[in-house]
């Protein structure tokens, strides 16, 4: 039994009531740090030009690479680091065999070669780990050798013999590693145009050869105790002959809004305009995806291959963080990770009774280690393994660092290197603008951007 009503319900005195409303809310927006935080540089023409000296010592036993993007190639005068070309200067033919060379990509596990088969290629180690496993001396397998950056093997294909030889060892890749190869057949092709190589190879086989050392390095003739002017070692440095261009990328969409909504519904709220500003939104979060993923142009791609480290154990330790720390030592400006990442880097700090503190930046309180902040960044993919990156980078035109490409001053422009343009109404009544945005990003030097890979974020069997 209910009691007689007395005064006037709440449902009825909503109809009368003015509904307060929200803004529409997005759930996809993030922070995006890294549209705040990098230096955003006009590029005028729609292109940015890299100038720099391209440096590298012959003599040190290891190959240099350049890298553009997610591509590798062997600078060709490097290519005399291997001991049948060593003083070999054809510019034309070190050229064509660079040209040889093609990438590969492998994953941990991967046979690259097996012991026992015929040498069939050369084999340039780019990037990652290997290991030279054979038998030990008790019957089991066992590791007799590591190869890493700049190493290579393989380079008995280039002399060539009555027997062929065969590799003394199975390489495997221990981690994701990135391998330039040229096969047999592709080097005889190249030999057989170039009568100055096949006379320096007959020079190499005929010999007498230079004497190494126990480590297999060319033996240093030394004499104490005398008077005179010793020849001192030097570097061989080049420019680049075509320095790398950065043009700007664009993303763009068509927003569409039926004139019946834009006339009638817009109170209190601008649906145009609402409509606008959640693409604008939308886009913005594509542009820092891009700048992070992107294989042209993507920070994750663009990190110089000698700029990369693997975590010691797995997860982001301090240590790690410290060793990070050691490639972009030059005013590093901040570590960029996944909020996952950020988190398993927390529990291996308190495991340790360890507690970062934390920096003021505008008025928020951020993570930082040895003074540096640590600013999450949800485009950073997270591998099926549960494996992240860490990036850290120094910032700025003046600091040859990392900066932010677009160009400002574009016609009908609602933000800084964005633009809407008006399209007109359609035949269905319907208005378009067309949205889009520009934007690039560039690595002035390499050592302004460094990379902790394969950082392990999985904790107690989860993410």
């Amino acid at each position: 039994m209910t009691e007689d009503q007395l005064s006037l319900g709440t449902a009825a005195a909503r109809n009368l009531a003015t509904t307060t409303k929200s803004v529409p809310q997005m759930q996809g927006i993030s922070s995006r740090w890294l549209l705040k935080l990098l230096p955003w540089v006009q590029a005028a023409g729609g292109a940015y030009r890299v100038n720099r000296r391209l440096s590298y010592t012959l003599g040190d036993g290891r190959v240099t690479f350049v890298t553009t993007g997610a591509d590798v190639r062997v600078i060709p005068r490097e290519l005399g680091e291997l001991p049948p070309l060593r003083g070999y200067d054809d510019d034309l033919a070190l050229d064509a065999l660079a040209g040889r060379f093609t990438q590969h990509e492998y994953e941990p596990g991967d046979v690259i070669v097996e012991e026992g088969r015929p040498v069939d290629r050369v084999v340039l180690v780019v990037h990652g780990k290997l290991s030279r496993v054979g038998a030990g001396e008790y019957g089991t397998e066992a590791v007799h050798g590591t190869l890493a950056n700049g190493d290579f093997f393989g380079e008995q294909t280039l002399v060539g013999g009555d027997e062929p030889a065969e590799w003394e060892h199975t390489v495997k890749a221990v981690t994701t590693c990135t391998l330039l190869t040229m096969t047999e057949a592709d080097f005889q092709e190249t030999l057989g145009q170039s009568p100055s190589l096949q006379a320096h190879l007959d020079a190499f086989r005929a010999g007498p050869q230079r004497e190494t050392n126990p480590h297999g390095e060319a033996a240093i003739d030394l004499a104490s105790g005398h008077s005179g002017e010793p020849v001192l070692p030097g570097t061989f440095v080049d420019y680049e002959a075509s320095p790398r261009e950065y043009e700007l990328s664009v993303a763009q969409t068509v927003l569409r809004v039926h004139t019946r909504v834009a006339d009638l519904y817009n109170e209190p709220m601008d649906q145009v305009e609402q409509q606008l500003r959640l693409t604008v939104e939308a886009l913005r979060e594509r542009q820092e995806h891009e700048l992070v993923n992107n294989r042209d142009f993507g920070l994750l791609h663009n990190t110089d291959l000698s700029q990369r480290i693997h975590t010691r154990g797995g997860p982001p330790t301090p240590d790690d963080l410290d060793e990070l720390l050691t490639l972009v030592w030059k005013d590093p400006a901040f570590f960029l990770a996944h909020p996952k990442a950020i988190a398993a880097f927390g529990r291996e700090c308190s495991a340790r009774g360890i507690y970062p503190e934390s920096v003021d930046v505008g008025g928020n309180k951020v993570p930082a280690w040895r003074g540096v902040p640590i600013f999450p960044c949800n485009k950073i993919p997270v591998s099926r393994t549960k494996t992240s990156s860490i990036l850290l980078m120094r910032t700025g035109e003046a600091a040859q660092g990392v900066i932010g490409l677009h160009q400002v001053g574009l016609p009908d422009e609602y933000q800084p290197g964005l633009s809407v343009r008006y399209m007109g109404i359609d035949e269905r009544a319907l208005l378009s603008y067309l949205v889009s945005a520009y934007y690039s990003a560039a690595v002035l030097v390499p050592d302004a951007l460094g990379m902790l890979e394969s950082v392990e974020i999985a904790h107690g069997g989860a993410a």
